[in-house]
């Protein structure tokens, strides 16, 4: 009971400054979708969408961009080895304008992720002084968002302006899931601190990086970041360290993706980045299972006890998780507090897909993603 009490007391204390970080830095989020609507002429802008066996959504998203009032626009439609039928999806969307151009990759070349060359390629053949890296998932619901962005950019003096998109789910489980997700991500990732010039942090959303191609290049573009599988994050980290000056914003109202259509496509997705994230390393891992355990699943145990000391701080923590969930959904989602509800059960199979991923690496000898495995040795050595 002594040691279960001190664990939760030591749990309290870490709610407290969690809370109170994450409540500071999450108000300072802005969202695009308030800023004004700005004049529509600018510099070239390169749009380069990378697409593998994206045949049920990719003409979707170049429509909804196709609606954009930005008047210099060039889209690269990268076709990555693609099985389904992306390569005449491409190609039908190239003839309906002018504007877009498609690239086919036929093989991976070694010591790339499949993405990450696609998006080099893209750009290799781009001729724009900006250039938006984007998913071929992403609907575009404001004609006017590119504009904002690009304004934004330039005003402000901007090297990156990356986006966090509404991400749609279909079922109360999976909703359940993505909101503990931007739960933890928010304040382990902390991405308001990306805001910060004196930060270190950095922070991309793949949904949406807009970049300076000068920024880009001096980076040394994504040759640098050619294995590693959160490269969206990657990029945002590689200009902080090149201290390059950078935003995040959300666009609720402005992009919308449906990250995956069930818990089972969310666990399979998550085995590319959920190791990756926590650099390879085993304690890493046991360290984040056990972690979120007995900061977010345990309370809601203990609260039950006979013990009356364990049981008021059991409630005071389940306080500062609610207040700082509700907080976190209200700011970043569009989805309804209730989902706090299931939170020890959305935990539990956040743990599990932990452990899944790790496992499934170590079994693998590395990651599958897209039909392509990649070595598990050539990853952990490029991140070093």
């Amino acid at each position: 009971m002594i040691l279960l009490l001190l664990l939760l007391c030591a749990v309290l204390i870490v709610w407290i400054f969690i809370g109170m970080a994450v409540w500071r830095g999450v108000s300072t989020i802005s969202s695009i979708d308030e800023l004004s609507h700005r004049t529509s002429n600018g510099p070239l802008l390169s749009v380069i969408v990378p697409a593998r066996n994206e045949e049920e959504t990719i003409t979707d998203s170049i429509l909804s961009q196709l609606q954009q009032d930005y008047q210099q626009i060039q889209w690269i439609l990268v076709n990555d080895r693609s099985t389904d039928g992306t390569t005449e999806r491409l190609e039908e969307l190239a003839e309906m304008d002018r504007r877009i151009s498609v690239v086919h990759i036929d093989s991976l070349e070694k010591g790339w992720l499949g993405k990450n060359q696609a998006l080099y390629k893209g750009y290799q053949v781009s001729e724009g002084e900006l250039i938006l890296f984007t998913d071929a998932d992403v609907i575009f619901n404001d004609p006017s968002i590119l504009t904002k962005a690009v304004s934004l950019l330039r005003t402000q003096k901007l090297d990156h302006l990356t986006l966090a998109p509404h991400i749609k789910s279909q079922s109360f489980w999976l909703k359940s899931f993505v909101a503990f997700f931007l739960f933890g991500f928010s304040f382990y990732k902390r991405p308001w601190k990306a805001n910060d010039p004196s930060s270190k942090v950095g922070m991309g959303i793949g949904a949406f990086n807009l970049i300076t191609r000068s920024a880009y290049e001096e980076i040394g573009t994504h040759e640098e970041i050619k294995h590693m599988p959160d490269d969206d994050l990657q990029l945002g980290v590689q200009l902080k360290k090149h201290h390059k000056k950078q935003f995040f914003l959300i666009a609720l109202n402005s992009l919308e993706v449906e990250w995956y259509r069930s818990l089972k496509e969310a666990f399979n997705g998550l085995e590319k980045n959920t190791f990756a994230g926590l650099h390879y390393s085993m304690l890493l891992v046991l360290f984040a299972m056990f972690g979120v355990f007995s900061s977010t699943v345990l309370p809601f145990f203990t609260i039950f006890s006979m013990e009356p000391a364990i049981r008021i701080v059991s409630m005071l923590i389940l306080l500062l998780i609610g207040i700082t969930y509700l907080k976190v959904i209200k700011q970043m989602t569009k989805e309804s507090p209730l989902l706090f509800l299931a939170l020890p059960f959305t935990a539990m199979l956040f743990i599990y897909s932990i452990g899944r991923a790790t496992l499934l690496t170590y079994k693998r000898g590395g990651i599958e993603w897209r039909g392509t495995v990649y070595s598990f040795k050539e990853l952990k050595r490029k991140r070093k």
